[in-house]
């Protein structure tokens, strides 16, 4: 920045004495000072050499940027303080200033044989976290002078203005990443000839990538990462000869890389991972030999992984995870390169961990998870005095964990979850004082002590479940630990007391344990909770009214305990985090990905969070970690609870599963249930509720499953909206007084006028009939027998001749009877 931006009263003198320096003869009125003349014309050697550097400023100063674009800079603050009042970053920017180029993040260079500067960079990243619109970027289109534009990270929403940029013909480097434009790259971009670096990452731009992108021959960086490309790489993309660096990771690019890529002869970085790739890795690469960074992982590639790939030299980070590849586990690997990555992800290697890897003693980065290795972890591994990352998961490895297993004083991942490790967690893990991330679920791990984390450790992400801990609940974490999953172990006892000293909890999963006692009021202190499962323990007890104060809390599962007494209407009334779905609600990649920074330079690596396992829609399901603000849910399910349900559960519109089933319910279904507008499971079966199904549920728009069976309700089930898709009879079963379509019952109502009648009657005098049963089968039956004796079937005189005659023709009796 020019001298008078951070010297402003230096300025203005400098300003002054330039003035007088170019006007020698001026005097000052009323003053004894000495025409300047005089004294410029004897000058001492100081005093010429003090005057020669005030000329130099002169020179600078005088040259302003041209009024336009001082103008259009001013235009363009004045559309984002329409939008954000509150914005201050471009405060240094006022019509008031002698130039535009005095101004924070703007540059400006002086053009030979011009009296004045002209604006050729602006760095204008990270400016506001307001959503604006890309039209706000029409007055930087005036500047055509511009060789460098960055506007990253600033939450522009729309397309790219295809003309604007069109205009600036001048763009060596243009920077529009980690903003949101939509739509197609305009075709305009293609046509900036002297383009060296273009970033278009983190945006969401789709369709497929134009050919015209080869026109861009200058190009030495292209970076379209973590957008919505599809269709295949353009063949074009072979003109760009002075390419370094190329990032296409991240998108829903499809086919085969092209085959003779291997011709981009300056490649240092190729970066084309979690895309839909297929085909294999093409043999021409084996001519990049500059090559220092090649990312495919992610992708659908199929073949051997070529062998080659270790003679580059130069290279440093390779990553081919998550493909169809195969390690051959017959050939001896030599590596010619010093790796600082390596991702060989469900890539087949069985048996021990190859021996080549212990020679890459740089490494920072390790993952070799989804494999068959078996065998104990060698100890070399923590020996490392770099290793940032060491994911193992899904193999076969066995034995106890290794005793120096905190001796990798960098270790900031570590991931070895779904193995058969068992024994005691050893006390030197806590030893990892830049720990962040720690997976041991899913093994044989036992015993009753877990190590004790001091303050000074970073850990905030720990899974110990699905293992055999016993004892009571620990509690020797961290104070600043987000997310601890302790579930599917044999811990007992009651919840200890000092668990709300872990006060920055955000999810806390203890189901499938062997936890008593009641729900302590003290869980009120972990404000931050958001996730907490308890599900299948055996918490007796009342639900605490004070529950309701984490108002943050967006799943509660309580279910199969034996809770008993009443849903607490205050329980319900802060629950806040289930009222309102969060505004702008974007997918949480919490757990999702860790990236370290060691230096310059970034490492990133995936790892797998246990994911929530709820009864979700009649069935267990497994929610996705990653996405954990999409889901709002209640379970209070098989427990001993007895009383109405409360209407104000109706308020928790965030809701997308409400389950009340299996206990002692009882009254009417609140008609404020539905005003669940977000809720798409609602289980209310085995209770003993005695209404009609409101007529509100035809409201429910987003509900695919309802489940009121084995209840004591009455009436039509209403009819309309999702309502008329809910006819599975299985989840009205044991409700005798239902009717509906969805039963196939029909209402008295909906019958004829006939048969109404007749049902009305056979309602209203079933006592008539039984009565009359009783009377009618006595008298019937004597009836008959006096009919009988007078029609002289039986004769009680003794027998005579004329009898054992009428025996030989009983016809001729038949005929005078009739």
């Amino acid at each position: 920045m020019p001298t008078q931006h951070y010297f402003p009263s230096l300025s203005f003198s400098l300003e002054i004495l330039c003035f007088i320096y170019i006007h020698p003869s001026i005097h000052f009125q009323g003053s004894n000072y000495k025409p300047l003349t005089m004294v410029i014309a004897n000058p001492t050697p100081l005093l010429r050499s003090f005057f020669f550097f005030f000329l130099l400023s002169c020179m600078s100063s005088s040259r302003s940027c041209p009024e336009y674009q001082k103008q259009a800079l001013l235009q363009f603050k004045s559309s984002i303080l329409a939008i954000d009042s509150s914005f201050h970053a471009l405060d240094s920017w006022n019509s008031s200033s002698f130039s535009c180029c005095q101004w924070d993040m703007v540059t400006c260079s002086s053009p030979s044989n011009s009296a004045s500067s002209i604006v050729i960079e602006l760095h204008l990243s990270n400016l506001s976290t307001q959503l604006m619109p890309s039209n706000l970027l029409a007055p930087l289109f005036f500047i055509r002078s511009l060789r460098v534009l960055d506007i990253s990270q600033n939450s522009i929403n729309g397309q790219i203005p295809a003309l604007g940029f069109g205009n600036l013909s001048n763009l060596v480097l243009l920077d529009l990443s980690r903003n949101r434009f939509n739509g197609s790259i305009p075709l305009q971009l293609f046509q900036l000839k002297y383009l060296q670096y273009l970033y278009l990452s983190s945006n969401r731009l789709s369709g497929k990538l134009p050919e015209e992108i080869g026109n861009l021959t200058k190009l030495q960086q292209l970076s379209l990462s973590s957008n919505k490309f599809s269709n295949g790489i353009p063949s074009s993309i072979l003109h760009l000869r002075e390419l370094e660096e190329l990032d296409l990771s991240n998108n829903a690019l499809s086919m085969e890389i092209p085959t003779s890529i291997g011709n981009l002869s300056n490649l240092s970085s190729m970066r084309l991972g979690k895309n839909k790739l297929t085909g294999g890795v093409p043999a021409s690469m084996r001519k990049l030999n500059k090559l220092n960074s090649l990312d495919l992982k992610g992708n659908l590639l199929t073949g051997e992984i070529p062998f080659w790939l270790f003679d580059f030299k130069d290279l440093q980070e390779l990553y081919l995870g998550g493909n169809s590849l195969t390690w051959n586990n017959n050939m001896k690997v030599v590596p010619k390169c010093s790796l600082l990555g390596l991702s060989l992800r469900s890539c087949g290697l069985q048996g021990d961990i190859p021996e080549w890897i212990s020679t890459q003693t740089n490494l920072f980065v390790l993952i070799l998870s989804q494999n068959k290795l078996s065998g104990s972890l060698p100890t070399t591994l923590f020996r490392s005095s770099q290793l940032y990352i060491l994911a193992l998961s899904h193999n076969n490895f066995s034995g106890e964990l290794p005793e120096n297993i905190g001796d990798a004083k960098l270790l900031h991942v570590l991931l070895l979850d779904r193995n058969n490790f068992y024994g005691p967690i050893l006390q030197s893990i806590s030893r990892n004082s830049k720990l962040q991330i720690l997976d041991l679920s899913c093994n044989r791990l036992s015993g009753n002590i877990f190590p004790i984390f001091n303050h000074q450790v970073n850990l905030w992400y720990a899974d110990f479940s699905s293992n055999q801990f016993s004892g009571e609940v620990p509690t020797t974490f961290p104070t600043e630990i987000e997310i601890l999953a302790l579930g599917g172990n044999k811990f007992s006892g009651a919840l200890p007391s000092n668990l709300t000293k872990l006060r920055n909890l955000q999810r806390l999963k203890l189901q499938d344990n062997n936890i008593s006692g009641e729900l302590p009021n003290s869980l009120l202190q972990i404000s931050h909770l958001r996730v907490l499962n308890l599900r299948n323990n055996s918490l007796q007890g009342s639900i605490p009214k004070t529950l309701s104060n984490l108002q943050n809390l967006q799943i509660l599962d309580l279910s199969s305990n034996n809770l008993t007494r009443e849903i607490p209407i205050e329980f319900v009334n802060n629950l806040t985090g289930m009222m309102e779905t969060p505004p702008n609600s974007t997918s949480e990649t919490l757990g999702s990905a860790a990236v370290i920074e060691f230096g310059s330079k970034f490492f990133s690596t995936e790892f797998a969070v246990n994911e929530l396992i709820v009864n979700w829609k009649k069935s267990k399901q497994v929610l996705s970690s990653h996405n954990i603000d999409m889901y709002f849910l209640l379970d209070l399910s098989n427990n001993q609870l007895s009383s109405e349900i409360p209407t104000s559960l109706g308020a928790l519109k965030a809701l997308k599963m409400l389950n009340l089933s299996f206990n002692k319910l009882f009254g009417k279904i609140p008609a404020s249930l539905g005003d669940l507008q977000n809720v798409e499971g609602l289980d209310l079966s085995h209770n003993k509720l005695s209404s009609p199904i409101p007529i509100a549920f035809t409201k429910l728009q987003q509900l695919t499953t309802l489940d009121v069976s084995n209840n004591k309700l009455i009436g039509r089930i209403p009819v309309g909206g999702q309502m008329n898709t809910m006819a599975d009879p299985n989840f009205y079963a044991n409700n005798s007084g239902l009717c509906g379509f969805q039963i196939h019952v029909p209402c008295p109502e909906d019958l004829p006028p006939a048969l109404k009648l007749q049902d009305h009657d056979n309602k209203e005098q079933p006592w008539i009939l039984q009565e009359a049963m009783g009377i009618g089968y006595p008298v019937g039956f004597l009836l008959t027998i006096g009919i009988i004796f007078l029609a002289g079937y039986f004769n009680l005189s003794p027998p005579s001749n004329s009898r054992r005659h009428h025996h030989h023709h009983p016809h001729r009796l038949i005929r005078q009877r009739i």
